[in-house]
C-alpha cells in the first residue's frame, strides 16, 4: 500500500529502488523525485568514487558501483530492490544487461530510452523472462514513448480499433544532454512507422508539414521524426497508419554542433525549455484529441517514470513481462496524478 506519507510498501517495509545512470542528468531528477516520493533511491552508477568526490548526493543516498559489462556487479547493486530505473543511455548498449540483471533479481525494469531499436529489442527478448519472475519491463517509459502512449490509450478509451493516430510533439528549444548526442550517434537505424497497419520505414514527408499546438507555439513546421512512441503503442494498440512529427525548431537545436547543453533555471534544476504534445485518434469519421504542455522533457520524464513505479510496487498495474504502460496502468489515472504533481503541467481532451 502507500503510506499518506509517499512510502511505498511490501509487507511492512519500504522498497528501494535502484537508479542505474544516477549520476547523470535525467538520473538525478529522478533520484531527486524518488526521495520527494518517500521511496529510498540507490544509486547505481560507473564510478563510484569520482561521484562521491563531486559530491552530487547527500550522504544519505547509497551509492553504489556496476558496470555493464560485470554481471556480478549488476547482480550485487540490484540486489533486494523492488525495481531498477535505468537512466544510462545509449540503451542500445545498457538495456539488455541492466534488464537481464534487474530480472534475475527479481526486481521490476523501467527505462527512458527515446529509441526504437532499443525498446523493440527489450519487448522481444524479456517478455517471457519478465512473465516467469512475475515482474514487469517497461522500456521507454519517458518522455518519448510512454507519455504518448498514456496520452493515446487515455483518449481512445473505449476505442479498440482506429484508423489513424498522429502524434506532434514542440518544443521551443532543445538543448541536448551529452547523453543525447552520444546516444544520436550510437542510433543510426531505420525510423519505422505504421502504415497500412504494419511497421514500416519512414518515408521523408513534404517539407512544408505544419501542426497547430496549444500556445505560447501556434502553429509550427514540422518533420515526420518517430521515436519510441510507435514500439510502445504498437505493443498493445493496432492502429492501421501510426505517425509522429517534431517540430523544425527542436530538430534544428537538436542537430547544431554548437548548442549548449541544458541550464538550470530554478532550484529544482529544471531548464526553461516549453514543450506541448498532441495526439491525435481518427475512427471513420470521428476524431478524438488529447493536449499536454509542460516543462522540461528531461525532468518531465522523473515523475512520469517515478509514477509508473509507484503504481508498480502498490499494487495499481496489471500483468507481467515486456508491456507498453498503457496496457498495464489506467492510462487517464496515471495522467490526472501528473496532472496534480507536476509543476507547469496541463491536459485537456476533446
Amino acid at each position: 500500500m502507500e503510506t499518506q506519507t509517499g512510502d511505498v510498501m511490501n509487507g511492512g517495509a519500504a522498497k528501494a529502488v535502484a537508479i542505474f545512470g544516477a549520476g547523470g542528468h535525467t538520473g538525478r531528477f529522478v533520484v531527486a523525485e524518488l526521495k520527494r516520493r518517500g521511496i529510498t533511491p540507490v544509486a547505481v552508477v560507473r564510478n563510484k568514487a569520482k561521484l562521491a568526490q563531486e559530491r552530487v548526493f547527500g550522504p544519505e543516498i547509497d551509492l553504489r558501483e556496476a558496470a555493464i559489462d560485470d554481471a556480478a556487479s549488476l547482480n550485487i547493486a540490484f540486489a533486494n530492490m523492488a525495481a531498477v530505473i535505468n537512466c544510462a543511455g545509449p540503451f542500445l548498449d545498457t538495456a539488455a544487461p541492466v534488464a537481464e540483471a534487474a530480472i534475475r533479481a527479481g526486481a521490476h525494469y523501467l527505462d527512458v530510452t527515446a529509441e526504437q531499436p532499443s525498446a523493440m529489442a527489450t519487448f522481444e527478448a524479456f517478455d517471457e523472462a519478465a512473465r516467469a519472475a512475475g515482474v514487469l519491463v517497461l522500456p521507454a517509459m519517458g518522455f518519448y514513448g510512454g507519455l504518448g502512449d498514456l496520452m493515446v490509450s487515455a483518449a481512445m478509451d473505449d476505442w479498440v480499433d482506429v484508423d489513424d493516430i498522429r502524434i506532434g510533439i514542440a518544443l521551443d528549444s532543445w538543448h541536448p544532454t551529452r547523453g543525447t548526442r552520444i546516444t544520436g550517434a550510437r542510433n543510426t537505424a531505420q525510423r519505422l512507422v505504421v502504415s497500412n497497419g504494419r511497421l514500416a520505414p519512414l518515408v521523408p514527408a513534404a517539407d512544408d508539414l505544419t501542426l497547430n499546438f496549444p500556445e505560447p507555439f501556434g502553429r509550427q513546421a514540422v518533420v515526420a521524426l518517430p521515436f519510441s512512441e510507435i514500439p510502445v503503442i504498437t505493443r498493445h494498440l493496432r492502429p492501421k497508419e501510426l505517425h509522429s512529427f517534431l517540430n523544425r525548431t527542436a530538430l534544428s537545436d537538436v542537430r547544431a554542433v554548437d548548442t549548449p547543453t541544458p541550464k538550470a533555471a530554478d532550484e529544482s534544476g529544471r531548464s526553461p525549455q516549453r514543450l506541448a504534445i498532441n495526439a491525435v485518434i481518427r475512427k471513420g469519421r470521428e476524431t478524438r484529441r488529447i493536449t499536454a504542455t509542460g516543462r522540461d522533457i528531461y525532468a518531465f520524464s522523473a515523475p512520469l517514470i517515478c509514477e509508473a513505479v509507484v503504481r508498480l510496487l502498490d499494487g495499481r498495474s496489471r500483468g507481467s513481462g515486456a508491456q507498453a504502460p498503457g496496457a498495464v496502468f489506467d492510462a487517464g489515472d496515471f495522467l490526472n496524478a501528473l496532472n496534480l504533481r507536476i509543476p507547469d503541467f496541463q491536459m485537456t481532451r476533446n
